[in-house]
């Protein structure tokens, strides 16, 4: 505004409340739009945050100053193993949205998804769903074949019951993140048969989404705990010699109504909020077991995504991993929830077809100087430590 004592509020009320978030893994509150003239396939995954790093790369930009130049950019890293698919769900359309129809679960459960189940596992007898699972011996699976038909009869929405898997992972937690994910394209009959077919098996992060995608990550955003109003709100610090501190409101409110309205910023919980944040470009799809997974046309060096002296805070990264441009949302471990688009993209940095020349490798703790531990070797010769293990 151009007045004098008048100016644009400090932060957003779209974010209220601004309180630590019920769950902590980012739940999908909408899929992307059903097609079915396209084959049954996932529209979500679950990965863990390893780190971030810069590549260069040539815009394809016209009209840009940077057009056919090299930039660099900043790049998360996310180690996505695998995951399982131990489960359908049927949806039905009611006048009050929708009501979940019935659950088809495999017929063998891992001890990592059942730990999901217990509040205490070491001490649990253990025996969740065993006696589900004597209902694929029992009649030659006739009930289970029954509730896999009510599905395709009656549901208008099919999801898979699919979880991670921790032992791939070097986080120290056991227990599987589990979450339902819709299928999209075919029929509601494909989709069901698509997803019986893949019980008990793993799908990968390259099955479900591919290289210049852009798609939307959900999580949970770093914790700050308590704060005051000037980190949590952005408020203009008062002067110096102000009396009673400085990093404060002035005025909460008028005296008339006589209660602090909730529009006004004060201090509170800052972080570990619910967040959804869209339209970022996957810029590399990779495999664990590719020795050369760092590697590009213009630097062949054989190098892994692993920086030297690994991830801080995180490790080394052996599975299949996405990097997407830019930052995203949560501390290194959080488990993100990688979500297909909801809209079309027609803007020509979202259809860009990105060619990465270079991928860092250094350190990520200090100045890192070298991309691979060979040359760092070739370069510092024989240290004392070299001859002591020797």
């Amino acid at each position: 505004s151009h007045c004098k004592f008048e100016q644009p509020r400090h932060g957003s009320l779209a974010f209220l409340p601004r309180k630590r978030a019920a769950r902590h893994r980012g739940r999908c509150k909408s899929f992307p739009k059903d097609n079915a003239a396209n084959p049954p396939h996932l529209t979500a995954f679950l990965a863990y945050k390893a780190g971030m790093t810069h590549v260069v790369r040539d815009l394809d930009r016209p009209g840009s100053k940077a057009h056919k130049k090299e930039i660099v950019e900043a790049v998360t890293v996310i180690e996505a193993p695998a995951m399982v698919i131990v489960g359908v769900v049927g949806y039905i359309q009611t006048p009050r949205g929708m009501r979940a129809l019935t659950s088809v679960w495999a017929e063998h459960l891992s001890d990592e998804v059942k730990r999901r189940f217990y509040k205490n596992w070491y001490r649990s007898k253990k025996k969740a769903y065993t006696k589900y699972a004597s209902k694929y011996s029992a009649d030659s699976g006739k009930e289970i074949t029954r509730d896999l038909e009510r599905i395709k009869k009656y549901s208008s929405v099919v999801r898979v019951i699919a979880h991670t898997q921790m032992s791939k992972l070097k986080l120290g937690q056991k227990k599987a993140h589990i979450m339902e994910i819709q299928v999209n394209g075919g029929t509601i009959a494909q989709k069901v048969d698509w997803a019986r077919e893949h019980f008990e098996k793993t799908i990968s992060v390259g099955d479900v989404f591919e290289k210049d995608e852009m798609i939307d990550v959900i999580g949970v955003t770093k914790g700050h705990g308590v704060t005051g109003v000037t980190a949590r709100w952005g408020t203009k610090k008062l002067p110096r010699k102000t009396h009673r501190g400085l990093r404060k409101v002035a005025c909460i409110g008028a005296w008339h109504p006589a209660r602090v309205m909730y529009s006004v910023a004060r201090a509170g919980q800052d972080g570990y909020h619910h967040r959804t944040e869209p339209n970022k470009k996957i810029y590399r799809i990779g495999k664990g077991e590719d020795a050369s997974n760092a590697s590009t046309e213009f630097d062949l060096t054989e190098k892994r995504i692993t920086p030297l002296g690994g991830f801080p805070h995180y490790g080394i990264v052996n599975e299949d991993f996405v990097i997407i441009k830019g930052s995203c949302v949560g501390v290194k471990k959080r488990v993100l929830t990688l979500r297909k688009s909801l809209r079309v993209h027609t803007k020509r940095s979202a259809l860009e077809n990105v060619n990465l020349k270079f991928i860092d490798t250094s350190s990520k703790f200090g100045h890192g100087r070298f991309q691979t531990i060979k040359e760092k070797k070739a370069f510092m010769g024989t240290l004392k430590k070299d001859l002591t293990e020797a």
